[in-house]
């Protein structure tokens, strides 16, 4: 087969190098859009996973403590009009530097275990609730216990803290699957 090109030039067609050209010049392409839309799926599927395992009250995280403020003095309620959305789970805090510190490292001040009782977790595997004002710093990772009827499980926690953490990451881990 011979093609006319603009300049009158002829240019012989070869049926064996049409594939060659299509999947050189189309697989990139082709290869981009799926990955974007694997990328976009993931994520959707990521925010939905974490909206329905997240100990979330009343559409807040941590019943609406500051994130932030654990690491620097102590637990503290955050305001209503200053939150923040982050992979699904809405976060208040206490001040704008507080929203700031977040949105630059939100994976720093994020709870473990999605705001569940770390002993819990590290024990049976548990989503079991929190008291936002009974927690732990690990490794640089804030983690909240259960604390209600006499019962706190940071004393416990305390008791045995490697072992249940080893637990409760593998535990969240398979929860998130």
């Amino acid at each position: 087969m011979i093609c006319k090109a603009p300049d009158n030039i002829e240019i012989q067609y070869n049926p064996y190098l049409y594939p060659f050209l299509i999947n050189s010049i189309m697989r990139p392409s082709l290869s981009f859009a799926i990955l974007v839309i694997t990328i976009g799926y993931a994520f959707c599927q990521g925010t939905e996973i974490r909206k329905k395992h997240y100990n979330i009250k009343n559409n807040m995280a941590m019943e609406g403590y500051d994130p932030v403020s654990y690491f620097e003095r102590s637990p503290i309620a955050g305001k209503e009009n200053i939150t923040m959305v982050y992979n699904g789970i809405t976060y208040q805090f206490a001040s704008q530097a507080n929203l700031a510190k977040f949105k630059a490292a939100p994976g720093q001040y994020e709870p473990a275990y999605g705001g569940w009782c770390a002993y819990a977790m590290g024990e049976s595997g548990e989503k079991v609730k929190v008291d936002p004002e009974t927690y732990t710093i690990l490794d640089g990772k804030l983690y909240l216990f259960y604390n209600f009827w006499g019962n706190n499980t940071l004393k416990d926690w305390k008791k045995n803290e490697k072992r249940l953490k080893e637990a409760g990451d593998l535990n969240w881990k398979r929860i998130l699957q």
